[in-house]
C-alpha cells in the first residue's frame, strides 16, 4: 500500500489528504454529536428559551464541544498516515509552520475551556474578553499580525505600536462577530462553512497545504453540526446549538486562517488570484458578520443602550420580521455572503481598495435601511 502512495504525484497526494480530512472529520463529528446530545438530555444541560431567543423548546447548546477534538484528531491521524505511507510531506509542512500552529492550538485550548465553562455555568463577558485579548497577543508571538494594509485606507507599512493593537483588536472582533451572528439555526455554522470552504480552496490553490488541511478538517466538523442544528427535531431530542464553545472555536480558527492568508505572498503563477488585494483575499468571507456587528453596535449606542446588551437588531432578525422563516433567512444571508466574496475578489483587481471597502459598507447599510423601511411599513399596515 505504501508503494502506491509513494508513486502518487504531489498534487494527487494532497488532494487525497484534503478529501480524507473532510470525510474523516464529517464521520467523527457525526459520531460524537449524537453522544453529546445523549449526555445533555440525561444531565438536563439545556439552553432555556426566553423572550429574546427565537427557539421555544429546550435545546442543548453543547454542540461546540465536538469541534476542537475532532479537528485535532483528524489532523494528527492524517499525520500518522503520512508517516506510514512514507511520504513525510505533511510532517514537513507541519514542521515548517510549527510556530503558528502551536499558537493556534494554545489559543484554541484557552477559548475551548472558557466556552465550556460559559455554556455550563456562565462566564462574565469581561472574563471572556481578557482571554480573547490573550489569544490576540499569542497571535503576535506566532508571527500572525497585520503589518501592511497595502494601500487600504491609504496606509501601507505600519509601525509596531500600530499593528500590535490592530492585530489584537481584529482577533477579538472576528471571534465576537462569529459569536454574535449565531442567532438563528444554521447561520453561524453556514457562514463559517462558506468561509472555511473558501479558505481551504484558496490555500490549496496557492500551495499552503497545512492551512488548507485545517480549513477542510474544520469544515468537515461543521457539516454534521449544521445538519443537527437545522434539521434536527427538538421534540425528538435531535436538535443542538453550538454554544459559546463552538462559536469561540470557529471564530478563532477563522481569525487564524484569515491572518495567515493576509500574510501570504501570492505569486504571478496563480493568475486568478495574483492581482486580488491582500485584505479582500483574506477577509472577504468575514465581511458580512463583521459589518453586521459594527452596524448593530452603532444602532445600540444610538438607542442609548450598551453595545454588548443583546437585542433583536441583527440582519437575521430583520429578515424574520419581514416574514421569512429561519431557514429562508439563513439561506438568504449565506447567498449574500457568497455574492460578497465573488464580487470583492473580482472588483479588488480593478478598484482602489479603500473605495471598494466604502462601497461594500454603503451597500450593506443601504440594504439594512431598505429592510427597516419595509418592516416599518409592514407594522403600520398591521395596526
Amino acid at each position: 500500500m505504501s508503494d502506491f502512495f509513494i508513486t502518487m504525484s504531489d498534487t494527487a497526494f494532497w488532494r487525497f489528504m484534503m478529501a480524507s480530512a473532510l470525510i474523516m472529520s464529517i464521520v467523527a463529528a457525526g459520531i460524537l454529536i449524537p453522544q453529546i446530545l445523549l449526555i445533555a438530555f440525561r444531565k438536563k444541560l439545556f439552553d432555556e428559551p426566553d423572550e429574546r431567543k427565537i427557539h421555544h423548546s429546550t435545546v442543548p447548546r453543547l454542540g461546540g464541544i465536538a469541534f476542537e477534538p475532532v479537528i485535532l484528531f483528524t489532523i494528527f491521524i492524517l499525520l500518522v498516515f503520512d508517516v506510514h505511507a512514507l511520504r513525510f510531506q505533511l510532517m514537513e509542512e507541519l514542521g515548517n509552520n510549527v510556530l503558528s500552529l502551536s499558537i493556534c492550538v494554545c489559543s484554541l485550548i484557552l477559548l475551548y475551556l472558557v466556552g465550556i465553562a460559559d455554556d455550563l455555568i456562565g462566564v462574565k463577558y469581561s472574563a471572556k474578553f481578557v482571554v480573547q485579548i490573550g489569544c490576540g497577543l499569542l497571535f503576535l508571538f506566532g508571527g500572525l499580525y497585520i503589518s501592511d494594509l497595502h494601500g487600504l485606507l491609504f496606509l501601507n507599512r505600519l509601525p509596531w505600536w500600530v499593528f500590535w493593537p490592530l492585530t489584537v483588536t481584529l482577533v477579538v472582533f472576528i471571534i465576537n462577530a462569529m459569536n454574535l451572528i449565531d442567532g438563528i439555526d444554521g447561520l453561524a455554522s453556514g457562514l463559517s462553512g462558506v468561509a472555511l470552504g473558501y479558505y481551504g480552496c484558496v490555500f490549496f490553490e496557492i500551495g499552503e497545504y497545512t492551512f488548507a488541511l485545517v480549513a477542510f478538517a474544520t469544515l468537515g466538523t461543521v457539516i454534521p453540526f449544521f445538519y443537527y442544528n437545522v434539521f434536527g427535531k427538538a421534540e425528538k431530542q435531535q436538535k443542538i446549538f453550538m454554544g459559546d464553545t463552538g462559536s469561540l472555536t470557529i471564530g478563532l480558527i477563522l481569525s487564524f486562517l484569515s491572518f495567515r492568508m493576509a500574510n501570504v505572498d501570492i505569486s504571478a503563477d496563480h493568475t486568478c488570484l495574483s492581482r486580488v488585494h491582500p485584505f479582500f483575499l483574506a477577509f472577504c468571507p468575514l465581511l458580512v458578520p463583521c459589518m453586521d456587528v459594527i452596524r448593530v453596535f452603532i444602532h445600540r449606542i444610538r438607542m442609548g443602550n450598551s453595545p454588548f446588551l443583546p437585542d433583536k437588531s441583527h440582519i437575521h432578525h430583520k429578515l424574520l420580521n419581514l416574514g421569512m422563516s429561519q431557514h429562508k433567512a439563513m439561506i438568504s444571508i449565506l447567498v449574500f455572503s457568497a455574492f460578497f466574496i465573488v464580487v470583492c475578489l473580482i472588483l479588488s483587481k480593478i478598484m482602489d481598495p479603500t473605495l471598494l471597502l466604502i462601497c461594500c459598507v454603503a451597500l450593506y447599510t443601504l440594504l439594512n435601511i431598505w429592510m427597516s423601511k419595509l418592516i416599518n411599513k409592514k407594522e403600520l399596515e398591521n395596526k
